[in-house]
């Protein structure tokens, strides 16, 4: 049974999309079979790893996509699926095993246009679609949108782990602080549809700090967030085992120019090779949370 894994806070704007591909990228480069879920209506996901070529046929299209499974005629998870999405400009495989739920603009229709069915609201047409495929993967990770709306919500009731990218900034901490308050509402109301087998509702597990620019001191919000960390374990709104993850990710301008050639910053030049760069941050991180599990 795979690790099914959402990214997501209540903040915008703290790098958690770079943060889930390279740690995908990461934990695939060690042989792990993963599969990276894209929720978040923005595509920045899909777009990256896909190229906008790709991406841009399913865009225009409106087939192909997350939101198709919702569509009359409905595709199922595992029409959409792309795998071993990561390859050179030759269609030369790069990362075997690390396969796509891609998403494009048009899943923005799910929070407003489309009429969900009372008996099967749209995560857990999601959920029961995921369980078909989700057992050739060691990991599933779920890129969701700074929100627990609908699409949000597909990735937040699959799921068995929440982890809260961060950046050393208040916002941040208020981001973490509202995600946990409406992570418990959404499971309030969606615990009538819990099947046997799904174990108990994701609840956050860790903190991880991204984007940190250089010469910038974070043992203060770092303090903070533990802070609140300790109030929420003792309230038990969050898992027991939550914590702020040892292993940081530094600003740096290889992840904007990975965006642009589409690949992970794993397998970008000399970038990959040197011992202290942002790629050894995020092999870091991974191995972090794949030791992590553990706890649990």
């Amino acid at each position: 049974m795979p690790r099914k894994i959402c990214f997501v806070n209540y903040k915008g704007g703290v790098g958690k999309t770079s943060m889930i591909v390279n740690i995908a990228a990461c934990l695939a480069h060690t042989g792990k079979k993963v599969l990276l879920v894209d929720l978040d209506t923005q595509s920045n996901a899909s777009i990256w790893l896909m190229r906008l070529d790709r991406w841009n046929k399913l865009n225009i299209n409106g087939e192909g996509s997350i939101f198709s499974i919702f569509e009359p005629g409905q595709q199922t998870l595992s029409d959409i699926l792309v795998r071993d999405v990561v390859s050179s400009k030759t269609d030369e495989n790069l990362l075997p095993g690390f396969d796509l739920l891609p998403t494009t603009f048009n899943l923005v229709d799910l929070e407003n246009e489309f009429p969900a069915n009372p008996a099967e609201p749209p995560f857990l047409r999601f959920y029961r679609q995921l369980r078909e495929i989700e057992n050739n993967y060691d990991y599933v990770l779920f890129d969701c949108p700074p929100n627990v709306l609908r699409a949000s919500q597909c990735g937040i009731f699959s799921s068995n782990e929440i982890y809260v990218p961060a950046n050393p900034d208040a916002l941040s901490l208020i981001g973490f602080t509202l995600l946990v308050e409406k992570l418990l509402l959404f499971h309030q109301r969606s615990a009538s549809f819990r099947e046997p087998g799904m174990g108990r509702p994701a609840l956050c597990r860790g903190v991880i700090f991204n984007s940190i620019k250089a010469n910038v001191d974070i043992e203060v919000p770092k303090m903070r967030m533990q802070l609140r960390i300790n109030q929420f374990r003792n309230q038990r709104r969050i898992d027991p085992t939550t914590k702020i993850f040892e292993a940081q990710i530094r600003d740096a301008m290889v992840v904007r120019r990975a965006v642009t050639l589409g690949l992970p910053v794993t397998l970008v030049g000399q970038v990959a090779k040197e011992e202290d760069s942002v790629a050894t941050d995020y092999q870091r991180v991974a191995a972090e949370l794949d030791q992590h599990e553990a706890m649990a």
